[in-house]
């Protein structure tokens, strides 16, 4: 596989990433606030399980390929495969240390407070998935020049 190649393969579950977590923060999150506190317990168990079938296998993906990527990286490429690494490890630190542990509490019924957190923090992995798209397009274009 060549660099292009490379990089517009990476790009693709960055980008999607990028797609699934503008929604989630835009749409789904906020929408917490108005399931009933009777069905939330549920509603929030269903989400974790089905939620994962869906970022898991992009999330992997974008992980072996940004290693790729910066492991293959020609010099032309600078520091920016590195700069999108590091955006990954804060990506998977947030999900793991912070938005995972609020998922845990809200499986056990509605909590407010939680909810609002879960909303606030979680801009923190919208603007990395962003910040990441835009790098990954900057990483075709270049490597078409």
């Amino acid at each position: 596989m060549n660099w292009h190649q490379l990089t517009v393969l990476h790009a693709l579950p960055t980008v999607a990433m990028a797609g699934v977590i503008w929604f989630v923060q835009i749409v789904h999150y906020p929408l917490y606030r108005l399931v009933g506190p009777e069905q939330f317990a549920a509603y929030e168990r269903q989400h974790c399980r089905t939620i994962s079938f869906v970022v898991m296998p992009l999330m992997l993906a974008e992980l072996g390929l940004a290693g790729l990527l910066w492991w293959n990286a020609p010099a032309a490429a600078g520091q920016w495969p590195l700069v999108g690494l590091l955006l990954l490890a804060l990506l998977w630190a947030s999900t793991f240390f912070v938005q995972v542990p609020c998922h845990n509490r809200l499986t056990l019924g509605f909590d407010r407070a939680t909810i609002d957190h879960l909303v606030r923090t979680n801009w923190v992995r919208t603007i990395s998935w962003t910040a990441r798209s835009a790098l990954a397009a900057q990483l075709v274009w270049q490597s078409t020049s």
